[in-house]
């Protein structure tokens, strides 16, 4: 799934009493993305540069609260701060630019916790699986209890990405789940769907191989980030650790990632 963008601007009111105008940005990510600092950063900007549009006499800036929604099926791993990304001596750390985003992770809440409002709960629960081929079975009938007595609307658009994104669900089972929450809706969303149903199976081959491709490149993303984050830790590490990273699998990487957080040598980072 493509990454997605939203932004609000609010009016909130401080514990001082003070009036402030608060900009929430929410992006959307299916996969840990090394370079989430960045791209949040370019975004952020661009609010701004909006912002001045619109107000060419400002005299403060709205504050922009960066807030990354996850739902892959990896944990999360990748630091929550943009200077991560910069490679500079930590002495130049309180002279450069910086800031920390909020990563809600999906994985990491239980099912039945995801939202206490029945509509948002059925999204959320639609997207953490989307990404989860292997539980997307297991996780039918909670769907199904999930989806009664959400608006038709949102139903009509939550099972369209169902049908865009759960490869385990063929035309019987999208059939059944519309049935049991919608049985007058059938026959209309079934006819709206089969174009759809059809590309899904003519893609699923190609789909598979591009599956290993994308693992291929986040064991490649997820290697280059712990071999910087080492070097700006212990200075230049040697070619055989280079070596090492580059030829482990992506457990493995996160492992030592996890690792080197609390890691006082090359040494703990690999310790198991």
């Amino acid at each position: 799934m493509r990454a997605h963008l939203t932004d609000r601007l609010y009016r909130v009111r401080t514990v001082t009493g003070r009036t402030a105008l608060l900009y929430v940005l929410i992006e959307h990510k299916s996969f840990p993305d090394v370079r989430i600092g960045w791209q949040l950063t370019k975004y952020m900007v661009e609010a701004l540069k909006q912002w001045e549009r619109e107000h060419p006499e400002w005299e403060r800036l709205p504050a922009i609260v960066p807030f990354v929604f996850y739902h892959g099926a990896a944990m999360w791993r990748v630091p929550d701060e943009f200077l991560a990304l910069v490679d500079a001596e930590s002495g130049w750390r309180p002279y450069l630019l910086n800031f920390r985003f909020t990563v809600l992770d999906l994985g990491q809440i239980d099912d039945r916790q995801l939202s206490h409002q029945p509509t948002l709960r059925a999204w959320l629960l639609a997207a953490k699986y989307s990404t989860r081929d292997g539980q997307q079975i297991d996780v039918k009938e909670l769907l199904v209890e999930t989806l009664v007595g959400i608006p038709d609307e949102d139903f009509r658009f939550l099972m369209r990405y169902v049908v865009e994104t759960y490869r385990s669900y063929d035309e019987p089972m999208v059939r059944e789940i519309i049935r049991r929450v919608r049985p007058e809706e059938e026959e209309k969303m079934m006819s709206m769907f089969a174009q759809d149903m059809i590309a899904k199976g003519e893609l699923k081959g190609r789909q598979i191989g591009r599956q290993e491709g994308r693992q291929e490149g986040r064991q490649e993303e997820a290697a280059s980030m712990l071999l910087k984050l080492m070097r700006r830790k212990f200075g230049q590490t040697p070619d055989w650790v280079t070596k090492k990273v580059q030829s482990a699998n992506l457990d493995l990487i996160e492992t030592w990632s996890d690792n080197f957080v609390f890691a006082n040598s090359v040494d703990e980072v690999f310790a198991s």
